[in-house]
């Protein structure tokens, strides 16, 4: 199959969308267009503002970063402006704190704490802390027991009657804490723990209004648990409402499970930690991930809704509203992580409120959130089929007309890196792999599938990109004052086949006990994680290994929501093995998000060089940038603090995958930090 070259064409079916059972006028209250004043400022920050705990939106203070991403909308926006790209060199360290001095920081990467009236909550692991938001001051400690917390704590303000509280899962028990000195809040549950049904879920609830949804961590086998997303009362534990990920009988996108491919089907889960929503409407959006297993669906034939979808539901009862399927019928472990970001956009004279959603295949999805409908077109475009016995492959997958593809999509053999590129080692190293898999892999551009490999056959094996993001659950960030989208996205290619699957053979975490008769493998061996990579020996003697694809590795992007075009987009990290005159390629960023400020800042971290940047917002130009001691692969936060400044805060604890930080004594530092920022006095 190599070389072969693959039409892709337009298809005018238009199925990657059902219609809902009910679609209300949900148009009222849509706003203005670009807002460019103060004043209009204001009015965009209250269409974002948080669900809280009456029934209607109340406005978050200017100088609180009170959920994950700040507000429900996930827009990740501070309106502060006091730091600007004029100013930001200026930056120096307000105050620090050390995360977990007896070790096992590592565990905390993705964690945001919240800032509310100048307090900072935030998981330890073991611990929940709430600290003087600009001293770093400790003011009350919650000790944790048989569980580990972290990515975040979820604040509930109250209703008038009961006190602001905290919440986090104990993976099978969400636990309420008051806010005030982190004691329990005895009339949740049974005296602040309420124990829960169903799949566990580790991660703290998202909250809407007084109703608190959590998602579900199922294994990635042919049969298991169940992936719904349930909801509970803040104020008493009470559960309110189930929503079936998998459809069952009767119910909507039921009929894209073939010949009972539904039946105890795992997956399809909301794993991610957040979701995002609608003020106006009271809609939330779940993005849903790949239906159990991964690699082989040969008995789930059909399109698998609502797996690898946004389905928007009531926030209050969990009635089903719209769902858009980025991927029917998954065989590539490309599930939705990051939610979508909320963004009002003007096209053609028309303000539309909208949500843009992006994904591992590098491609954002700009849909009207009333109705789930493209803003700027989405094509079902024909795509490659391969022949592993019993698979079924769908025919079609839905490409954005607009923004273009944000990752590589395509490969051929000159997409390899040269001496030039990185350096003469790693580029032999580079050609040997391409040479042991016959000197090519096919490629048929998006969603490029894998082919059926028996053992003593010549390696035939494809090439996908991109691996493994593409945008991951970083997500993305909005201005709402110019509708400009920021996300980070990662280069790579995964290689390898289908083969027979190896009843001794590791095939990933969660695959274990799976009854497919066919998974991933590479001349690696069983798996799914052989990328086209290859290392070299610096001149440290440290192993390094690189992607095999031309540099930039890396990026971050900004898509002008209005238009759909790409505004701009930059590299994004750096190989410092390479030296200094070749270490500008950008570089993997799968485990973090950006952060935009009013001041027109883009702050992120994320890279595996460990530095975090600021970028101008409106022209992607690098401004400011600090080497931090351990990467942050979380999402930059910023908040007022009692003392009337802008802080910049971030959890800086490197990955829990990679080997940790050595001090003097040649042990672990346990050095992993929040750092917070701040222009002086």
């Amino acid at each position: 199959m190599a070389g072969e070259a693959f039409l892709i064409i337009i298809c005018p079916a238009n199925y990657f969308r059902y219609r809902p059972l009910r679609n209300r006028d949900t148009g009222q209250g849509r706003g203005s267009s670009m807002r460019k004043s103060l004043a209009a400022m204001l009015a965009a920050s209250m269409m974002a503002t948080p669900l809280m705990a009456q029934q209607s939106a109340m406005v978050p203070d200017d100088g609180d970063w009170p959920l994950y991403a700040r507000d429900h909308a996930g827009q990740r926006f501070a309106p502060l402006a006091d730091i600007t790209p004029e100013n930001v060199d200026q930056l120096q360290h307000a105050w620090t704190f050390r995360l977990r001095p007896d070790g096992g920081g590592g565990i905390l990467a993705g964690t945001v704490p919240v800032v509310v009236d100048g307090v900072m909550y935030m998981p330890l692991g073991d611990a929940v802390v709430a600290l003087e938001a600009h001293t770093g001051r400790e003011l009350w400690r919650h000790a944790v027991e048989g569980a580990t917390i972290r990515r975040s704590v979820t604040y509930w303000p109250g209703d008038g009657e009961r006190a602001p509280r905290l919440f986090y899962s104990k993976g099978n028990a969400l636990v309420a804490i008051n806010a005030a000195n982190g004691s329990l809040a005895s009339e949740f549950g049974d005296g602040g723990v309420m124990e829960f049904e169903g799949t566990a879920y580790s991660y703290p609830p998202s909250i809407f209004r007084n109703v608190l949804v959590i998602g579900a961590l199922t294994p990635e086998i042919s049969e298991g648990p169940s992936g719904n997303s349930r909801a509970f009362d803040a104020r008493t534990g009470e559960k309110l409402w189930e929503f079936d990920v998998i459809p069952q009988p009767g119910q909507v996108g039921h009929e894209t499970w073939h010949d009972d491919g539904w039946r105890n089907r795992p997956g399809a889960n909301m794993w991610v930690w957040y979701t995002t929503a609608d003020v106006e409407t009271g809609l939330i959006f779940m993005t849903l991930g790949s239906p159990g297993p991964n690699y082989w669906g040969g008995d789930r034939p059909g399109a698998n809704l609502f797996g690898n979808s946004v389905v928007a539901v009531d926030a209050e009862t969990g009635e089903y509203r719209w769902h858009f399927q980025t991927i029917h019928h998954d065989l590539w472990d490309w599930d939705l992580p990051a939610p979508p970001v909320l963004v009002d956009v003007e096209v053609n004279g028309e303000t539309i409120p909208a949500l843009a959603e992006t994904g591992k295949p590098g491609l954002m999805y700009i849909l009207d959130r009333r109705t789930g409908e493209p803003v700027h077109g989405v094509n079902e475009m024909l795509v490659a089929a391969a022949d592993v016995p019993g698979e079924y492959y769908h025919p079609t997958q839905p490409i954005p007309v607009k923004p273009e593809p944000l990752s590589r999509m395509w490969w051929d053999p000159t997409d390899v890196v040269t001496a030039e590129d990185t350096n003469a080692e790693h580029a032999a190293a580079c050609r040997d792999l391409l040479a042991s898999y016959g000197g090519t892999f096919f490629n048929s551009g998006p969603f490029t599938p894998f082919f059926f490999h028996e053992e003593g056959d010549p390696p035939r094996a494809s090439i996908n990109l991109p691996h493994n993001g593409g945008s991951n659950w970083g997500g993305s960030a909005v201005d709402p004052t110019t509708g400009y989208i920021y996300v980070n996205t990662s280069e790579s290619g995964s290689i390898g086949w289908i083969e027979a699957r190896d009843p001794e053979g590791n095939y990933g975490r969660g695959t274990s006990g799976s009854a497919q008769p066919y998974d991933r493998g590479s001349l690696s061996g069983p798996g799914a994680y052989s990328s086209f990579s290859a290392s070299f020996t610096d001149e440290n003697g440290r192993n390094v290994n690189l992607p095999c694809i031309r540099p930039p590795w890396g990026r971050l992007v900004a898509v002008d929501g209005n238009t759909g075009e790409v505004a701009w987009a930059s590299k994004l990290g750096t190989t410092p093995e390479l030296g200094e005159d070749k270490q500008d390629t950008g570089s993997n960023n799968t485990f973090g998000g950006p952060m935009v400020t009013a001041g027109g800042l883009v702050f992120i971290g994320a890279t595996s060089d460990g530095i975090l940047r600021a970028f101008d917002s409106e022209t992607g130009e690098l401004v400011w940038s600090e080497q931090l001691d351990y990467a942050a692969m979380t999402i930059p936060m910023s908040y007022r603090g009692a003392d009337g400044r802008q802080y910049i805060a971030v959890l800086a604890t490197g990955s829990a995958f990679g080997p940790p930080v050595l001090g003097p004594d040649r042990r672990p530092a346990n050095n992993e930090m929040l750092i917070t920022w701040a222009l002086p006095e």
